[in-house]
């Protein structure tokens, strides 16, 4: 039991790590926020499918990665809430490989624009905003995700450690 804590705890903080060097990395070319994002991390979001550590640890790297990058309050909160949920909803399709990446999409789609156009005071722009923040989402979700789920597949006895 505490040997399953400890694989927990250690595989949420690497993939936490992960997202953050990731959208680091990608936010010194002007992707990790803003209207158009293609944030590389977000391609860790299919990671759920293969531990429950990942919904914690994309949550908790997506609100380190809003912070770092000099996001607003409310987009670091509410960014992250986006994360958690697509994240959440990723673990309860596991078993639906080809759906997995959706709730990603979806959740950010829907809500990282209206915190946009709140938050930097753009409220004209829901609309285009949800085009291009959709369209970022389903590069990094969607296409790089589900490559990355396809190359892990094979080996994720070995890379993930079961948790529960």
């Amino acid at each position: 039991m505490k040997q399953k804590k400890s694989v927990f705890i250690t595989q949420a903080a690497l993939i936490a790590a992960m997202y953050t060097a990731l959208t680091v990395l990608i936010a010194a070319f002007n992707l990790a926020s803003g209207a158009v994002q293609v944030r590389l991390s977000e391609a860790l979001t299919v990671l759920p499918v293969f531990t429950p550590a990942a919904v914690p640890g994309l949550f908790i790297g997506c609100f380190l990665s809003n912070l770092i990058t000099g996001c607003a309050l409310w987009d670091v909160l509410f960014g992250s809430l986006a994360t958690l949920l697509g994240a959440l909803g990723t673990r309860l399709l596991r078993s639906r490989p080809l759906l997995a990446v959706l709730p990603p999409i979806v959740s950010n789609t829907l809500i990282v624009p209206v915190i946009l156009a709140k938050v930097y005071g753009v409220p004209d722009s829901i609309w285009f905003l949800m085009l291009t923040v959709g369209i970022g989402e389903v590069i990094s979700c969607g296409i790089l995700g589900s490559i990355l789920q396809k190359a892990l597949k094979p080996y994720q006895k070995q890379i993930f450690k079961e948790t529960e």
